[in-house]
């Protein structure tokens, strides 16, 4: 049984089953509506047999049973092969009901599941039959060879042996909340007796997990407010300040409000860690770049940390360009990546050891241990969702004293996400988008539907060339053998079944429309100064279309750029698409998406989509992103990557419980913030985190 726990659903420990609840509850009254059941899948549901009948086999010796089972509105048939007295005939007998688990097929044109495993219901001893059939049965998530009842009854038998169970939830803040003890609440959602008694313990168990998660973060916020930092503040007549004179245009009212946020973490003797959260083409990188200003005029570095090679490179340029170069020569901008040629990586790593180069951008490549800074003084960390914790980690521990650490995302994040993965950090936010955008026009090409409108894809594309402007077109694959889609809720992806950059570069060269275009691909597998040399060709209006993967995905800036057509939309998560669109109507050129697409309407993955051309806010559409994925854990799944720990749990619905579990674990730590009155809490933050968690948040 616990090889088969742990091979089929990964509970491992008493806590692990303890805390695998019912994901629903049935009644012996109910029936389950056959007729919405879905083919191919395992299911479990409560149904009443309604006949049976046996027959031989025409090809082979032994019998054959059937047995209809029906719940009102439709009926299906449970078939067994075998011989008489290993036939179920005499259990499955018209008028009992039970539970019933197998994978659903079709035979003769109705449902079917074939051997089923089954539970009859029989009264239990000593309940009358009123309180019986009231009962509520759970339903667990199982596997093929652990069916749900046999889940519940190793849950009732470690329930029945358990010892008493101290509480994590201090029980002042239980008594105010009205929540059950611990091990009532524990018994209650394994074996209530009424439907009051699982909701009961569902809020207790809820409240409980978001009240350790939110202890957890803000206990390891404490921890690093404890580090010493070292204060960066701008010199008068600096730096930041005779940037600030050149600039051509006034910075956002959001803009200036997280610049003060930021020169107030940077002067503190502790070190900042701030999630800066904004809309795409909302100036971001131009926030973060005062920083690092900032941190310069102090004598210190600045490393930004973008995720390919193509971003670094633009980073760099776009720097460059916006100091100016007067200041580019003071702070001597520096590029470090893997694919850089020897020589040109030994200066670079030189120009870092010994200071010259105060603002040093790069990929993976910054946290090799070639590279050595004089004085890292502010780590920024461009896109965080495309970095693991560890690699974040090894760049930030390069600094002689802790550095001051910026986390920018493009991806706005809803409150619940960023008060559970982010909870360690402060959060900025930048809504409003610079003066002189021209907005983006977005439309579904739904090719389901309309098949004949792929053509008009491409006339409209001319029609913006003949404008002069350019366009992109993105493809999920760089061939049949290749995909390079790494957004982790996006569809499984079989490279032939999708567009690619091949197939679509050679079809747009030869089409009729676009016979004097001049067209170009880039993928991730370029060599890295192919790559910059297409991106700079772009960017000089020399190339009208780009036929890429995502490597465009972030950070690509051509004001020209006014077409974005996306190959198989459905094949991408929201936040990707949302990215893609932001390539396009930067400047003063009005933008165009279309998001082409075959999947059937009414599809989670049509869904996305249609989102998607819904809107142009990107915090709906990270609420709405939200609401589709109907995550567990986002500290796992959003961050981490790793496999779902968060069991009642949900970023979608509970805002309201996190904020205030949030403020009532705050409460405990002020008062407590070693948890030397409250052990237990201290313990559930232990057993809660597991090894690899604890480093997560230790990093994050």
């Amino acid at each position: 049984m616990a090889k088969a726990l742990d091979r089929g659903l990964g509970l491992v420990t008493v806590g692990d089953l303890l805390s695998h609840y019912p994901r629903r509850y049935a009644s012996r009254g109910e029936l389950t509506d056959l007729g919405r059941l879905p083919l191919d899948e395992t299911v479990t549901i409560v149904a009443e047999v309604l006949g049976a009948s046996k027959r031989k086999m025409r090809e082979r010796r032994g019998e054959i049973l059937e047995v209809t089972i029906g719940d009102g509105k439709g009926i299906m048939t449970l078939t067994f092969f075998g011989k008489g007295a290993y036939l179920p005939e005499k259990d499955l007998i018209p008028g009992v009901r039970g539970i019933f688990a197998g994978k659903v097929s079709s035979y003769n044109n109705r449902r079917q599941l074939t051997h089923p495993d089954y539970k009859l219901f029989d009264p239990d001893q000593g309940l009358d039959a009123a309180a019986w059939a009231q009962r509520p049965i759970p339903i667990y998530p199982a596997t093929a060879s652990l069916k749900t009842w046999k889940l519940h009854d190793a849950v009732c038998a470690l329930l029945d042996t358990l010892p008493p169970l101290e509480d994590p939830v201090p029980d002042a803040v239980r008594i105010k909340r009205g929540l059950l003890p611990y091990q009532e609440a524990l018994n209650l959602i394994h074996r209530p007796n009424e439907e009051a008694d699982w909701r009961s313990a569902r809020k207790t168990l809820r409240f409980q997990e978001a009240f350790v998660l939110q202890s957890a973060l803000l206990q390891q916020r404490a921890e690093l407010r404890k580090q010493a930092a070292t204060p960066r503040v701008p010199k008068p007549g600096g730096l930041l300040e005779r940037f600030d004179a050149q600039l051509p245009f006034t910075l956002t009212g959001d803009q200036r409000a997280v610049g003060e946020q930021l020169a107030s973490d940077l002067a503190g003797d502790e070190p900042m860690n701030r999630l800066l959260q904004g809309e795409v083409g909302s100036g971001k990188t131009l926030v973060a770049l005062r920083a690092m200003l900032a941190v310069a005029d102090s004598g210190g570095q600045s490393a930004l940390l973008a995720p390919t090679e193509v971003l670094a490179a633009q980073h760099l340029r776009s720097i460059v360009k916006t100091l100016g170069p007067d200041l580019a020569a003071e702070v001597h901008p520096t590029l470090i990546t893997g694919q850089l040629p020897t020589a040109d990586r030994r200066k670079a790593t030189l120009s870092t050891v010994a200071g010259q180069a105060r603002i040093v951008v790069g990929t993976h490549a910054l946290m090799s241990q070639s590279v050595e800074f004089f004085d890292l003084g502010l780590v920024v960390v461009d896109e965080q969702h495309r970095f693991g914790v560890e690699q974040r980690e090894a760049l930030r521990l390069k600094g002689a004293t802790p550095p001051h650490v910026l986390v920018l995302t493009a991806t706005p994040i809803p409150r619940t996400v960023a008060m559970t993965v982010f909870g360690d950090l402060d959060v900025s936010t930048i809504a409003e988008l610079p003066a002189g955008r021209q907005g983006i026009e977005s439309f579904v090409v739904p090719l389901a539907e309309k098949p004949g409108w792929e053509n008009r894809i491409w006339e409209r594309l001319s029609e913006e060339l003949a404008k002069g402007r350019q366009a992109f077109v993105v493809a999920p694959a760089i061939d049949s053998s290749n995909v390079e889609l790494d957004d982790p809720d996006a569809e499984p992806i079989d490279a032939k079944s999708v567009s690619s950059v091949a197939d679509t570069l050679a079809m747009l060269r030869k089409h009729p429309l676009l016979a004097s275009a001049r067209i170009e691909p880039l993928h991730g597998r370029l060599p890295s100064d192919e790559k910059d040399a297409i991106m700079r060709a772009f960017a000089a209006g020399d190339i009208d279309v780009l036929v890429a993967t995502t490597v465009i995905e972030v950070g690509v800036d051509v004001p020209n750029a006014a077409v974005m057509v996306v190959l198989d939309a459905d094949r991408f998560g929201v936040s990707q698409l949302h990215q893609l669109r932001g390539r396009v109507g930067r400047g003063g050129v009005p933008g165009l998406c279309l998001l082409v697409t075959t999947a059937e309407a009414g599809t989670i993955a049509r869904e996305r989509v249609d989102a998607v051309a819904e809107t142009l806010d990107g915090f709906v559409l990270a609420q709405k992103d939200l609401e589709l994925r109907q995550e567990g854990n986002v500290l796992g799944s959003v961050q981490s990557g790793r496999r779902s720990s968060l069991k009642l749990l949900r970023a979608a619905r509970d805002t309201d419980l996190i904020g205030e579990a949030r403020a009532l674990a705050a409460d405990v730590l002020a008062s407590d913030p070693d948890l030397q009155r409250n052990p237990t809490l201290a313990r559930a933050i232990t057993t809660r985190l597991d090894e690899a968690e604890r480093d997560f948040l230790a990093k994050a």
